[in-house]
Parts: C-alpha cells; sequence; structure tokens
C-alpha cells in the first residue's frame, strides 16, 4: 500500500452531523486538541445533515477561528450513510479517518489509528468497542445480536463491534467510491474490500451531549438494510418457509385421509382455521421478503443521488459557479455536487 498525498492533506476527519449544536463545543475543543498535536496537515470535513437546528451557523462560527474545519452542507437530510459518504466522496487526505459527533468514539484514537496504519502499511483500521457498558442493557443486547447475525449472513470478516469509527486509506476510499451500491452501508461495506486492516480497541463512552440520532426505529431500518444488501439468505429463508409450509398440509392431509378411512371424522373448523392461518402467515412473511428485493432493485433502477451539496467551503468560489448553458466546457463543475456519478461511471458507494 502506498500513500497518495491529495493536495498535501496527510489526514481528513469526516464527522457527519445532524442537530449536533449542543456537542459541538466538547467535540470542537477535543478533536482540535488532538489534531493539532499529530503534527500533520489535516483537515477536517463536517458534514451538515439538512440540520434543523443552529448546528449549520456553529459550524460557520466556529469555521472563523479553525481554518482546517472545513463545513459541507446538505440540501436535506439524508441519512447517516448518506451524509458519510458525502464527507468520504469530498475528502482530500491520504488518509480518511470517520467518527460520530456524539464522543462516544474518542477522537484521541485516532493518532493511534493514523500511526498503526502508517507502521504496518494498514488501508483499514477499525476501532472495536471493547466495552460497552455506558450503553443501556437493551442496546447491548440488540447490538450483539445484529452483530452475530451479520456475521453469520455475511462472513466473519465483519469485525465484531465495529461501528463508523474508523481510518482508510486514499486507496480504499477510492475503492469504495466506484462501488455502484445504493444504499451504503461502510461496515459491511469496507471488510468485503478485503484490504489489509487492522485494529484499535477504546472503551465506548457516554454521549457528551444532547440527544441520541439513532433510535430503534434507525436501528432495526439499519439491520435490514444490511440483511437484504449483501446477502440473499432471507429468500432462501423464504423458500424453506414454503417447503416446510408443504409437509405440514401434506402431513395434515394423510392425518385427515386416515381419520376419514376410520370413521373418525367430526366438524374440524379449529384444525382448518389453524392451517389457513398458518399457510396465509407463511404467505405473507414471503412475499414481504420479496417485497425488500424488489425494492431495493427499483431503487437501484433508479439511480437517483443519495444526497444533493449545497454549499462546501472548502471549493474555490469559480468551482461553484454552475455551467450557463447545456454547452459549457466539460471542465466546468455543477453548483449541485450530488451522489451521483458522471455519465459513464459507475454509482455512488
Amino acid at each position: 500500500m502506498t500513500a497518495v498525498h491529495h493536495d498535501r492533506t496527510e489526514l481528513s476527519v469526516v464527522i457527519p452531523m445532524y442537530n449536533e449544536e449542543e456537542v459541538l463545543p466538547v467535540l470542537v475543543d477535543r478533536l482540535r486538541a488532538v489534531l493539532d498535536g499529530t503534527g500533520v496537515r489535516y483537515e477536517v470535513v463536517a458534514v451538515d445533515d439538512g440540520s434543523t437546528d443552529k448546528t449549520a451557523a456553529r459550524l460557520e462560527d466556529l469555521r472563523a477561528g479553525w481554518p482546517q474545519l472545513r463545513v459541507v452542507a446538505l440540501r436535506r437530510n439524508s441519512g447517516h450513510q448518506a451524509a458519510l459518504t458525502a464527507g468520504l466522496h469530498s475528502a482530500r487526505g491520504a488518509y480518511v479517518a470517520s467518527i460520530d459527533a456524539d464522543l462516544q468514539d474518542p477522537p484521541e484514537k485516532i493518532p493511534e489509528m493514523l500511526a498503526l496504519a502508517k507502521a504496518q502499511r494498514l488501508d483499514i483500521v477499525y476501532g472495536i468497542r471493547s466495552d460497552r457498558s455506558t450503553d443501556t442493557g437493551f442496546k447491548r443486547r440488540t447490538a450483539g445480536a445484529y452483530y452475530w447475525l451479520i456475521r453469520r449472513l455475511v462472513g466473519k470478516n465483519v469485525p465484531s463491534q465495529a461501528g463508523d469509527f474508523r481510518l482508510l486509506s486514499r486507496e480504499a476510499v477510492d475503492a469504495l467510491k466506484t462501488l455502484p451500491d445504493q444504499q451504503q452501508v461502510y461496515r459491511l461495506l469496507v471488510p468485503w474490500l478485503g484490504f489489509p486492516s487492522g485494529q484499535v480497541t477504546y472503551q465506548r463512552d457516554e454521549r457528551a451531549a444532547g440527544e441520541t440520532k439513532y433510535p430503534l426505529r434507525k436501528m432495526v431500518g439499519l439491520a435490514i438494510t444490511s440483511i437484504t444488501s449483501f446477502s440473499a439468505a432471507p429468500l432462501r429463508l423464504a423458500t424453506w418457509l414454503g417447503v416446510v409450509s408443504f409437509f405440514t398440509c401434506l402431513a395434515m392431509l394423510v392425518f385427515t385421509l386416515t381419520a376419514y378411512a376410520l370413521g373418525n371424522t367430526v366438524p374440524g373448523w379449529t384444525s382448518l382455521f389453524t392451517a389457513m392461518l398458518f399457510l396465509g402467515g407463511v404467505q405473507l412473511i414471503c412475499f414481504g421478503l420479496l417485497g425488500e428485493y424488489v425494492g431495493r432493485i427499483y431503487t437501484a433502477v433508479q439511480q437517483r443521488p443519495t444526497y444533493f451539496i449545497a454549499s462546501d467551503s472548502g471549493r474555490p468560489a469559480e468551482a461553484a459557479a454552475p455551467a450557463a448553458t447545456p454547452a459549457a466546457p466539460a471542465a466546468a463543475e455543477p453548483l449541485v455536487s450530488s451522489g451521483r456519478p458522471e455519465a459513464g461511471q459507475l454509482p455512488p458507494a
């Protein structure tokens, strides 16, 4: 692995944000002290994911006193993984670290990740949560169930207890940008690359301020997207449910014919009603699983951008000017950046 420096920036730190005005002062104090101490040229790419509070305004105020802070504002709330995609695609560093704004993952581990990547020539360094005692018991159990299921469906190459706190080399980032996945789940996409990787462990802290932006509903959605995007096992489950249903009905048929032959037939609305409920439930499960995959095929065929960039403080002013006519030079950059690639290129990761 050979690191390629982009604009001589050695390290980019990508931080997706949604309504994080309360935690911003603490985040900036800790992160800036860590990054200034590394002695490397760096940038911090804060992606405002359509926040409805004062996150955008506070980021602009902070940028006035922190030249390395770069604010990428999305036009609407696109979701955590889409905001992370926008940050990864915008980052210029030879190494790119991603971290959430809530400070549950300690920024003090970033220099350790960078040193490990350089010393062992690694393309990926995962942050592994060795202690989640600050999480609720429900959160720990559901997280454990998620990683247990994913490792069995997708493969054991997925690190257990690894979220979106990681360090990537420029080669790994460029590889992710070529992937055509419409719905990105980086905790699965990154291990799938198979690049040389290492790990650093840490204790997961409590959220520094504000409220969680990842409630149960979003956690369930992430689990469904993870499973249906990386495994056909649910479709095979539907097939096996159909097989079990067939043999169950066959056994019931044999039982009914035997009872009829022995003259033991009685009005059996209970058994009939139970059988109908069973078959109906299995069919609905199968249709639901098929619907999840068909929906993802439909989304992929549409090829809609996963995000739109409204502004990027790291862009030169002239690069933000829109093309005047369709016949404008091909080198001119559009006003709005999006998750859709140029013609002839693959869709975004």
